[in-house]
């Protein structure tokens, strides 16, 4: 088939690429992955990997990336080998690959030995369609991966977070440079780069490190409609972020500060407040990060406290807002970290608290040993941070610029674009300044012109300096008014500034016609005002019932924790607004809702579907469902797919001796994992509930979850009695949803 323009409904969105797709690909796209259309800056990705092509990506965090070889993956014969830095990244994509159907498996420090030796057969048997390993883990000394690799086909190498592969990128990682020996191991597998930054050094730089000299480059807008963009004054800062903490209603948010202690410091103060929020940096220990960062993507705790440590990889898609307690070190950083909000497309928040003295601290950091030219590079990042931070122009607009994107001169998204402008005659203010630069005998910085302007009595000023006759001609300005000025003036082209290691000001040509009095100078200063933020700009807007909405989120919670996975990895919130809004009656109405594939309607199809119509009923609602697609034909997969491999070696050891204790002994795992894969195990209809419970103990359970489809395995053990345990609830739990939605 040939994807075409669509817009409206469920499943909505706008397309402008026009992408063949054969029968099987089209029924595995809406099949597995819940989507009828592709988005536009994934279909030309998506068509040149399935055709066995090299890409380079450059995608906006929130983009799709990860489908642009999930989905290819799926599709093309043989295992997609996924290079990722992180190990939460990895088990959120594989908690999600799995809930899809998808054969997904990692390789990290916290399997246990049995789950790793399970890997490693599902690599040689050839029983996986993606595995993720770190690239230290791959070619760590002695590890026969790679030779165990060869042995089978590779459907693709996809490369996540590339940037980390160049010395220019912002997260430079040394092991990442050995990534460039997989071309030569697997000359065959199309290769896959995929950053949300990286500028035209660093690309340049991916390239060449990967070898992708074949690679077609795909480069989509880095624009976030989505976001709104703020920068407020340091001064008073806490008291700017306790307000805007309070107008987020508990939403969910990550604020990034430049130190362990800050971060630990301002938790406490938050949680002192009345604020659920909890610090995480790298000084604590690997269970505690792990516990903090569970306890925030599950939604336990909305706000988190942390360095950039924290996020890269972190697919949490309700992310409402991103608050930089300080300045970041350059703009792909911000950017990316930025990026963390509204990965869902729904209108979130970018809020950063810059001053000058950000710049002072941040510029050791900026200081390579043995390296001028990378330390020079670093600071000039530094300094167009800086830049955007004080700039009165469009915030997104000049991002767009940074990386090389065209934007209108307004964006009505940021705080520049949505605050009041008042624009002031400065003049005689721009005549002081630059009367300053041209008396003082060599080139300064422009703190110490201010501080000439103001007549500072520092001991660092010369006498000399003090002597001349713009000495304290500005005392009736604030040094922070006069810096305002200054970098106006910069940026609006009246004087130059150096880049470097030494920023001094330099007067040019349109500087001497403002001393001259050629031209008249006019500047502004601009006060926020409340304004509504616009929701993003490729797909219309659903606006969901909102009584109904919160329904089922608690539902989906229920769900997930039932699952031990994120809320998101059951359902993104856009799709919990599209049900709320057209409230599907039917198995078939399911399939038209973004998110829902053949395996999501089996497992939380009927939950879902007895909550609306519970709700419509009470609320007295209709269904709004367009007459639209229904499910689609099943065709041929690649191959079959059932339960994990670790299920599946818990049911083998269990049909030899039903003994949990047992299993749980021979296999080191907890008697709890191994009741859960029990319990999966029914689910996925490889095991018969009457196999592990009597009729007598299965039936009262089971006919509490048909009662009561969305309660708490608390709420069912209150209805039946404490006589049952958790893991007959658990069973009857599988069992009564295999029975509601018969096999597809």
């Amino acid at each position: 088939m040939r994807l075409q323009i669509a817009s409206g409904g469920p499943g909505r969105g706008w397309y402008i690429w026009s992408m063949s797709l054969n029968a099987h690909e089209s029924a595995t796209l809406q099949r597995v992955f819940g989507f009828r259309t592709l988005r536009p800056a994934q279909a030309p990705v998506i068509e040149h990997v399935l055709r066995g092509g090299d890409a380079f990506v450059l995608m906006p965090t929130g983009g799709g990336k990860s489908l642009c070889y999930q989905f290819p993956a799926v599709v093309r014969p043989g295992m997609a080998l996924v290079i990722s830095p992180l190990i939460a990244l990895m088990k959120d994509q594989v908690d999600g690959l799995r809930l899809q159907g998808i054969r997904a498996a990692f390789l990290n420090s916290t399997l246990e030995d049995v789950e790793e030796r399970e890997v490693y057969e599902a690599v040689l048997a050839g029983t996986l369609d993606l595995l993720y390993i770190a690239p230290e883990r791959l070619f760590a000394p002695g590890n026969a991966l790679l030779e165990q690799l060869k042995q089978r086909p590779l459907s693709l190498i996809a490369i996540d977070e590339a940037h980390c592969v160049s010395q220019w990128g912002h997260d430079f990682r040394p092991h990442y440079l050995e990534l460039r020996a997989l071309k030569e191991h697997f000359p065959n597998a199309p290769m896959v780069a995929l950053t949300a930054t990286a500028d035209r050094l660093t690309r340049d730089d991916i390239l060449e490190q990967l070898q992708l000299h074949r690679a077609q480059t795909f480069i989509s807008s880095f624009d976030r409609p989505n976001i709104h963009y703020a920068v407020a004054p340091k001064r008073g800062w806490k008291d700017g972020l306790w307000s805007f903490l309070e107008a987020q209603d508990g939403a969910s948010g990550i604020i990034y500060c430049l130190s362990r202690r800050n971060t630990e410091d301002l938790a406490a103060e938050l949680s002192a407040s009345g604020f659920n929020a909890v610090a995480y940096h790298a000084g604590l220990t690997a269970d505690e990060r792990d516990r903090r960062q569970t306890a925030f993507i599950r939604d336990e705790v909305p706000i988190i406290v942390a360095t950039i440590a924290f996020g890269m990889g972190i697919d949490k898609s309700n992310v409402r807002f991103v608050v930089h307690a300080d300045l970041p070190k350059n703009l792909e950083g911000y950017y990316q970290e930025t990026g963390r909000a509204g990965r869902d497309g729904e209108p979130s928040k970018a809020l950063l608290f810059g001053g000058a003295g950000d710049f002072a601290r941040l510029q050791p950091f900026c200081e390579v040993d043995g390296n001028e030219e990378q330390s020079s590079l670093l600071l000039t990042k530094l300094r167009r941070m800086v830049d955007f931070a004080e700039s009165h122009a469009c915030r997104r607009k000049i991002l767009l610029n940074y990386f090389g994107e065209e934007a209108p001169d307004e964006c009505g998204n940021c705080d520049n674009c949505l605050g009041e402008r008042t624009v002031y005659d400065a003049t005689v203010e721009a005549q002081k300044l630059l009367s300053a630069v041209a008396r003082l005998p060599v080139p300064y910085g422009l703190g110490h012109v201010i501080d000439i302007l103001r007549g500072s009595t520092a001991s660092k000023i010369p006498e000399s300096h003090r002597a001349l006759s713009v000495f304290g001609v500005g005392k009736d300005l604030a040094k922070h008014a006069w810096m305002d000025i200054g970098k106006e003036l910069i940026q609006r082209g009246y004087v130059d500034q150096e880049l470097g290691r030494f920023p001094v000001l330099k007067l040019n040509a349109r500087s001497w016609e403002v001393l001259r009095g050629q031209t008249r100078v006019e500047l502004t200063q601009t006060e926020p005002r409340p304004g509504p933020t616009p929701s993003r700009k490729d797909t219309p807007e659903v606006e969901g019932h909102a009584e109904l909405f919160e329904r089922l989120r608690a539902l989906r919670k229920e769900l997930a924790d039932a699952r031990n996975v994120p809320a998101y990895v059951i359902l993104p919130d856009n799709s919990l607004r599209e049900l709320s809004a057209y409230r599907p009656q039917t198995e078939d109405d399911l399939y038209q809702i973004t998110g829902f594939g053949e395996v999501k309607v089996r497992q939380f199809g009927h939950a879902f579907l007895e909550a609306i119509t519970a709700a419509c009923a009470e609320l007295g609602l209709e269904t709004e469902m367009p007459a639209g697609r229904k499910k689609p034909t099943p065709k041929p997969r690649k191959s079959s797919r059932g339960p994990a491999a670790t299920v599946l070696k818990t049911l083998e050891l269990w049909r030899e001796n039903p003994s949990i204790e047992g299993i749980a002994q021979r296999r080191k795992l907890g008697e709890r994992t191994v009741e859960q894969h029990l319990a999966d195990a029914v689910e996925a209809g490889a095991l018969a509930a009457d196999e592990l419970l009597p009729a007598h103990r299965l039936q009262p359970v089971v006919e509490a979850w048909r009662a009561a489809p969305k309660a708490t395995r608390r709420e069912i053990r209150d209805r039946v009695g404490e006589s049952f345990s958790y893991f007959e609830i658990n069973v009857a739990r599988a069992h009564a949803l295999r029975a509601v939605v018969p096999e597809g």
